[in-house]
């Protein structure tokens, strides 16, 4: 795995509001690299997706199609024994985080590899931990 991927950058992939130069960057690594994200990235993906077809900001058939594509891109979902409730909620006190913040940070710090997130807090969570950000 080259990096842990925040589902923040991911909907800047298909919502213009939350588009950056950032997150087409990280799209265009994914070319020539992988990502690894938390299993808890599914349910955020899919309320994501779900509120914006409510918000009239995508169709379902648009929505399904984004599932489809990322289905086909070099991301993987950790199924690996993750962490414990404790270790999260330690994390996400210590830095002042959502747990499900803390749960992408934990995954970057046990493999020891880079964060990329639009995420202010995460980003500078990830710093003060000594990990790479992309």
């Amino acid at each position: 795995m080259s990096f842990v991927l925040d589902n923040s950058v991911v909907t800047g992939w298909y919502l213009p509001d939350q588009a950056t130069t950032y997150t087409q960057t990280i799209a265009t690594r994914l070319e020539t690299e992988s990502a690894l994200m938390p299993p808890l990235w599914q349910l955020e993906l899919a309320n994501v997706l779900k509120t914006a077809c409510a918000r009239g900001k995508l169709s379902r058939e648009v929505a399904r199609q984004i599932l489809d594509t990322l289905g086909e891109l070099p991301i993987e979902v950790d199924r690996r024994p993750g962490p414990n409730q404790r270790q999260l909620f330690e994390l996400a006190m210590h830095y002042k985080l959502s747990s499900y913040d803390a749960a992408y940070l934990e995954l970057a710090q046990r493999h020891g590899i880079a964060l990329a997130t639009q995420d202010t807090q995460l980003r500078d969570a990830a710093i003060a931990a000594g990990l790479a950000v992309l």
